[in-house]
């Protein structure tokens, strides 16, 4: 994809449909703290102990296996009146996500534990569906050159979805009821609603030719992944896909035990990183978007994985100098920037390698591979820390954004076939 020029740029970013896609994308950002560490934060305060909370996190695991059921929202067609497939579906699952936050929000956890399992899990369930359609639209709606403008208009709007069931919520927990609290949140959810009645209806698939998806079973199913398959040395693809954030989730594993061991306290960390950091994150991806607009995905995507890599380099000096919190600041500015555009980039990369008639389907399995490097590779991150210290450890979590970039060197001309318009 080639560079656009400044007026087309600014038409981009104007235009409704990346209004719409922002909103998508806080509606998608919204019930994931609901079940995860705001629930942890309920659970405390109202006497569950620690063991029982740990294996609440189990609940997430629909965020991890939603490429199982994402052909369905693929092959499965609803139309409801004037919405379409596309809108008809993140309908649906709009209304049983604010069912399942009401319910949530009313079960004793003391007195029916197995009851908010279930109810956490129903949320995170049809939040991850959520997501699927989601993505899927903003694939479909989205001609080629427009896809970086929607990763950074839906990743702006998820993390202010997170800040609103993060911050937002443990702040009203302050003055009113849990259950109330999830009142709230539920009725958020009428924001992301208003933005599909909003939205435009995407155009129909190229390769469709006007007729439904096909009724075959084992080709709603199959054909997604056959499709994909038809790319030039698509399983380099897909090592590309779990290497390219993997320098990023091996440094965002030890983060907080490195600012631990300097002698920070909680409540620096909680300002500097949890929350001047979000701001710095959200400048990356802003950042990030425009380059991929202005450069192209394939140039965007490597200045933003250079730029991840050489960051890392940062912490060397923080823990020479110890504990700083000024240098905390320069740190976090640095290392959040550059995470914000890695993750504008690649996500507008994602977005492209999606053929639009099975983007649910296609999106879904690309992103698991994603989080097959934070969450599994990254694991590691403990150990090498533990054998080499915290500065070589740096200096290593740097080293290993090297393989990503040398296939995007080294490959640049299957890079530019993978991406159909470039």
């Amino acid at each position: 994809m080639s560079g656009a020029s400044w007026h087309h740029i600014y038409a981009i970013v104007a235009s409704r449909r990346l209004f719409v896609i922002f909103l998508m994308g806080a509606s998608s950002g919204l019930p994931l703290l609901l079940t995860s560490s705001t629930l942890y934060w309920r659970l405390a305060s109202e006497g569950v102990d620690k063991t029982t909370i740990g294996f609440y996190s189990l609940v997430g695991l629909p965020y991890t296996l939603k490429f199982l059921w994402s052909f369905v929202c693929d092959g499965v067609r609803f139309d409801m009146s004037f919405l379409g497939h596309r809108r008809s579906w993140i309908i649906i699952t709009q209304c049983c996500l604010l069912a399942s936050l009401l319910l949530l929000g009313r079960i004793n956890p003391i007195e029916q534990p197995y009851g908010v399992a279930l109810a956490a899990l129903l949320v995170a369930f049809w939040s991850a569906s959520q997501d699927i359609v989601v993505d899927a639209y903003r694939i479909e709606m989205l001609a080629a050159d427009e896809q970086a403008a929607g990763s950074m208009a839906t990743q702006l709007g998820y993390r202010l979805g997170l800040l609103v069931s993060g911050a937002g919520a443990l702040f009203l927990s302050d003055h009113m009821a849990w259950h109330h609290v999830y009142d709230v949140m539920a009725l958020c959810m009428v924001v992301g609603m208003a933005a599909v009645l909003l939205a435009p209806s995407p155009p129909r698939p190229v390769g469709d030719g006007g007729r439904h998806m096909p009724s075959s079973f084992q080709r709603v199913v199959m054909s997604p992944f056959m499709q994909f398959m038809e790319k030039p040395h698509w399983c380099l693809l897909l090592i590309f896909i779990v290497l390219y954030k993997l320098t990023d989730a091996t440094l965002g594993v030890m983060a907080n035990p490195f600012y631990y061991e300097l002698g920070f306290q909680a409540s620096e960390v909680a300002l500097i990183s949890k929350i001047y950091g979000v701001l710095a994150t959200l400048a990356g991806v802003v950042v990030g978007g425009f380059l991929c607009l202005r450069w192209g995905l394939y140039g965007g995507l490597l200045a933003c994985g250079l730029a991840q890599m050489l960051s890392n380099l940062v912490f060397i000096w923080q823990a020479a100098v110890g504990n700083h919190a000024g240098w905390l600041y320069v740190t976090i500015t640095i290392e959040n920037m550059t995470g914000g555009m890695g993750s504008a980039a690649f996500v507008a990369f994602l977005s492209a390698l999606c053929h639009p008639m099975w983007a649910a389907t296609q999106y879904a399995l690309l992103s698991s591979f994603m989080a097959f490097g934070r969450n599994v590779l990254s694991s590691f991150s403990g150990v090498f820390a533990d054998m080499l210290g915290w500065p070589l450890f740096f200096l290593f979590s740097a080293i290993i954004a090297l393989p990503s970039l040398w296939m995007m060197v080294a490959l640049r001309a299957t890079f530019r076939r993978w991406l159909a318009s470039e």
